[in-house]
């Protein structure tokens, strides 16, 4: 199952996130997140923060302890991304959700 975030503008540099805390247990905390986006031939590539990935670029990246937020900017107008958000907890359990983003010139 994918998730979906609100269309962006490629001009717009915005923040999307991933909640975690249904998922994660009493006193479980997010360690460490990581993001990809799939590329033009559908391969999951890595999205380090500052790095540009088949037009769209992770500006930055921030986490809390339930919440795994990515900064976005760029992207191709008309072009649907799919990211993946994959968290390791504090319980050393690894999990991955995956969200579709459309870019719409507005």
């Amino acid at each position: 199952m994918s998730y979906k975030w609100p269309n962006k503008d490629p001009d717009e540099t915005l923040d999307y996130s991933v909640d975690w805390s249904r998922f994660l247990g009493d006193g479980v905390n997010i360690s460490t997140v990581t993001w990809f986006v799939d590329d033009a031939d559908g391969v999951k590539q890595t999205l380090n923060s500052g790095s540009t990935v088949y037009g769209i670029q992770n500006v930055s990246q921030t986490k809390t302890t339930t919440v795994a937020t990515i900064n976005l900017g760029s992207g191709v107008n008309n072009r649907e991304y799919k990211f993946t958000c994959q968290i390791l907890d504090t319980s050393g359990s690894t999990a991955e959700r995956t969200i579709k983003l459309r870019i719409k010139e507005r």
